[in-house]
């Protein structure tokens, strides 16, 4: 039983129900808020009036902002490099909350243009950490005839008697060399401004490109964007995170030294879940920074609106539906952390976890950017308030780095897999 001696307003930091914070973690978050709030929100709302083509032309200040989120340091990989698991767990999702709550396309350009150089630097080859580990980088993973099959590389959700097709994008051995033939899809982030990519697609190392048990084999590599035979798309035009600049990447007789290779054959599809895992746990972090920025926009709101002879927080269905985006946001935030704790501790990382926080966390993100729209009502839709925008950028998120459904099964397919396979407890 808690002993109260006095009635008192709870005691809540700018994420909530914080708990204990270290010195170190508040100043880390303080300083990441800081940045957001001066330098991503009105960047971001700069980037979203342009076109694509302007997005990435070069007097947008989209460069501008690379150097400077670059120059700040927020993403230290030697820094979090050096962390133990724990301190991971705790400090990755205050920055990945702050980044999103500033502008979630900034946030996750941040995310995806270290891609290569998180591969490096967890390869500890010196070689490859020198040649990328500054580099401004994106995932290739998705093309245009496999799309949501590159999460479905165990063919769980495979129909009877069909087989994924070959792709768009294949790699074979030539002795010490890999050579790339073939185009990514158009949504790959950060690739119109990319100066490199870690690039997994199917591969034949000799034998063809099929395995014995009728999946592929595939290879997981670092590739330079200023070798012969690469170039670009034109960027999407697209509904939410305009700020994220995203299109195809083309690969015409493009050869490597296979020491460029990250993982192959059998290492490479696991390389690929662990990149998926990781990408899908940063997504929760960023997009509970979506859902608390929509929230206070709202809270915010509801206080300085009068209708009625009152706020509209005196009403009382208007204070129902702030708890409720409350309720929704909190739990997004602790299921988050939960997962971060599980990835980072000795049991995980699992993409059964990522994909549970991500599903979770980018709805809840979703219906509180909704709702926050809802109750600004017709100011909701203008652009002269953020809610719109957060809400375009949320529901992206629903499809973003794995489309919410076609994950779920996968989730499922891990759990009814894990029953089968008797693990469960009595």
């Amino acid at each position: 039983m808690f002993i109260l001696e006095d009635y008192q307003l709870p005691r809540l930091g700018p994420t909530g129900l914080d708990g204990y914070l270290t010195e170190e973690q508040g100043a880390v978050q303080d300083n990441v808020r800081r940045f957001a709030r001066e330098v991503m929100r009105p960047t971001g709302q700069a980037l979203d009036k342009l076109t694509a083509a302007q997005t990435v032309a070069a007097d947008s200040p989209l460069w501008s902002y690379v150097s400077i989120f670059r120059d700040a340091g927020i993403l230290d990989l030697e820094a979090l490099a050096s962390m133990t698991p724990t301190q991971k767990a705790q400090m990755v999702p205050l920055i990945f909350e702050e980044l999103g709550w500033g502008d979630s396309g900034l946030g996750l350009l941040g995310l995806v243009q270290a891609f290569p150089a998180f591969a490096a630097y967890i390869s500890g080859d010196g070689e490859l950490i020198e040649r990328f580990g500054a580099s401004s980088g994106c995932w290739v993973g998705t093309q245009p005839d496999r799309g949501s099959d590159l999460a479905d590389m165990d063919t769980t959700e495979l129909h009877p008697g069909s087989r994924q097709g070959n792709g768009n994008l294949m790699a074979r051995i030539e002795g010490d060399r890999v050579v790339f033939n073939g185009q990514s899809s158009a949504w790959v982030s950060g690739a119109p401004i990319a100066d490199s990519g870690y690039v997994f697609c199917q591969c034949d190392y000799g034998d063809g490109l099929w395995n014995e048990k009728g999946g592929m084999h595939y290879i997981a590599a670092l590739v330079p964007f200023d070798l012969p035979g690469i170039s670009k798309g034109k960027p999407l035009e697209k509904l939410g995170q305009r700020p994220l600049p995203q299109g195809q990447v083309f690969f015409d007789e493009v050869s490597i030294p296979a020491r460029y290779v990250i993982a192959g054959k059998d290492k490479a599809y696991p390389t690929f879940l662990g990149a998926l895992t990781f990408g899908n746990m940063e997504m929760a972090f960023t997009f509970t920074g979506v859902a608390r920025a929509a929230f206070e926009h709202a809270l915010e709101y509801v206080h300085e609106r009068r209708q009625g002879g009152c706020a509209l927080i005196e009403h009382q269905s208007v204070r129902a539906r702030i708890f409720d985006m409350w309720r929704k946001l909190e739990a997004a935030r602790a299921l988050a952390r939960r997962v971060a704790d599980y990835n980072f501790g000795p049991h995980g990382p699992h993409l059964l976890a990522s994909v549970t926080s991500k599903t979770h966390v980018t709805q809840a993100a979703f219906e509180v950017a909704n709702e926050a729209v809802q109750l600004l009502g017709g100011n909701g839709l203008t652009k002269e308030y953020p809610t719109e925008k957060l809400l375009r950028d949320a529901r992206a998120a629903l499809i973003e780095d794995g489309e919410n459904t076609l994950l779920s099964l996968k989730g499922a397919s891990y759990l009814s897999a894990w029953w089968k396979n008797g693990s469960r407890h009595p």
